[in-house]
């Protein structure tokens, strides 16, 4: 039950909201894919003891989709269930807006149902990879940004209020926000830290100053990158779909389309922002398409040909429909070597017939005592024999050593690094590599293996 988008609808002179065009109301309540959710007032009165005990369950629903893992192709059903208890909550405030007020419900309250059904929207966006989800996680946090329902003073408001801006910045990067957005919550984040200086908990503040010098050596390592064309496929700059050049049917051996991608970085002190790394986060654009539709227009995209011409068709949805899906990513921030092979043994039994993976891998490699040489693919192939329980002869030894990518501390010897030999249970399947590391010739054996 995945939701597409929101639906807009007039709200009472509490609850009507304006988006920050100026014009539509803001979007209440997301679309199931079986039809919208029923709404929790009945029709008729709606008691505060009912909007408080739904409020709670929601909380509940909310951690329980947080914890969820961010891969796998199979949907749980607690993405549906929380989408569901937050509709009823968004249309109960907006239709009893008053009676809640008076029943004691603040304005940080409405922030925070609000802020989560984007953050519900983002979590899907980074299951189904579909642009149309993190734009309407960018609608909401936006409205409640332009509302400033997190200005509201109450136990804990500067912690909530840093959060949402560090969750809507985030969301702001990856729809490339850069002009305005970005600048503007980069601001807001530096300068809420400061006025919350004796309000909050010292280690709280140390963590968030870290967060602001994330923030702060992202944008500068991007900045280069702001005035460029973007890295997305861009009808802008690129050339229509049906253009580009094909494979003939009687050349290629069979059709692959790449339906999954895997990205993963792990050095050190490397340039982020929370959980996404600068090599992962270009990495991520270019496996998406550029939006095209109403709302790419109304944020300043073009939907113009080199020609002038314009595309009607462009300008009905967010994405064109003729446009194949994005390709499923999943993208892990210094993972143990068990967890990125648990992922990617997940994913690899998951692809679709007639399609292909991409690994995205960039981490600092060790050349090892084989170094690079002709015989580089059978030393790989070889080395999956060290791994036999049958095989008694150590395999920490230097003339033992292959090349390999450290996925963790280097005092972890050989549990902490990715060889190229542990790729082969996976090449059942078609896989596509990208190692960005000094030892990236030792992967090349991975062609000898198809």
């Amino acid at each position: 039950m995945t939701p597409v988008s929101s639906t807009t609808v007039q709200g009472n002179s509490g609850g009507g909201e304006r988006n920050a065009s100026g014009g539509a109301t803001m979007a209440s309540s997301p679309q199931q894919g079986q039809g919208q959710a029923q709404g929790g007032g009945g029709g008729g009165v709606c008691p505060a003891e009912q909007f408080w005990s739904l409020l709670d369950k929601a909380d509940r629903r909310f951690a329980r989709v947080r914890d969820l893992p961010l891969f796998g192709r199979q949907e749980p059903a607690e993405y549906g269930k929380a989408f569901r208890i937050y509709t009823q909550l968004w249309r109960m405030q907006q239709e009893h807006r008053h009676r809640l007020l008076d029943a004691g419900l603040r304005r940080w309250q409405v922030g925070e149902i609000a802020a989560r059904i984007a953050h519900l929207y983002y979590s899907q966006y980074q299951r189904a990879s579909d642009t149309a989800l993190l734009s309407e996680a960018f609608v909401f946090y936006h409205a409640v940004l332009d509302r400033a329902y997190f200005l509201d003073d109450h136990l804990g408001a500067s912690t909530k209020h840093l959060r949402f801006l560090a969750r809507f910045l985030l969301v702001a990067l990856i729809l490339s926000r850069r002009a305005q957005t970005v600048p503007r919550l980069a601001g807001q984040i530096r300068s809420l830290l400061d006025e919350s200086k004796k309000t909050l908990q010292e280690a709280d503040y140390r963590e968030w100053k870290h967060v602001v010098q994330e923030i702060t050596r992202f944008l500068k390592a991007d900045s280069p990158f702001m005035n460029k064309r973007p890295l997305r496929y861009s009808y802008a700059f690129d050339p229509p779909p049906e253009t580009l050049p094909t494979i003939p049917p009687t050349v290629k051996k069979r059709g692959l389309l790449l339906s999954d991608a895997i990205l993963c970085s792990y050095y050190h002190n490397e340039v982020k922002f929370t959980d996404l790394t600068l090599d992962t986060f270009r990495m991520l654009q270019c496996l998406e398409w550029e939006p095209c539709g109403s709302f790419a227009q109304n944020n300043g995209y073009s939907a113009h040909d080199e020609s002038g011409q314009n595309h009607p068709n462009l300008l009905k949805d967010l994405r064109d429909a003729a446009l194949p899906p994005n390709p499923l990513k999943t993208v892990l921030y210094r993972p143990s070597v068990p967890h990125f092979l648990k992922v990617l043994a997940t994913k690899c039994e998951e692809l679709p017939l007639n399609t292909m993976m991409l690994i995205y891998l960039s981490a600092a490699g060790e050349v090892g005592s084989s170094g690079l040489g002709p015989d580089t693919s059978e030393r790989v192939v070889n080395s999956f024999s060290q791994f036999d329980i049958s095989n008694t002869r150590a395999v920490t030894s230097k003339e033992d050593k292959e090349p390999c990518l450290w996925l963790g501390c280097r005092e972890g010897e050989g549990s902490n690094c990715i060889y190229p030999c542990d790729m082969i249970p996976f090449t059942r399947r078609p896989l596509f590599l990208v190692i960005d590391s000094n030892i990236s010739y030792a992967f090349k054996a991975v062609n000898s293996w198809g």
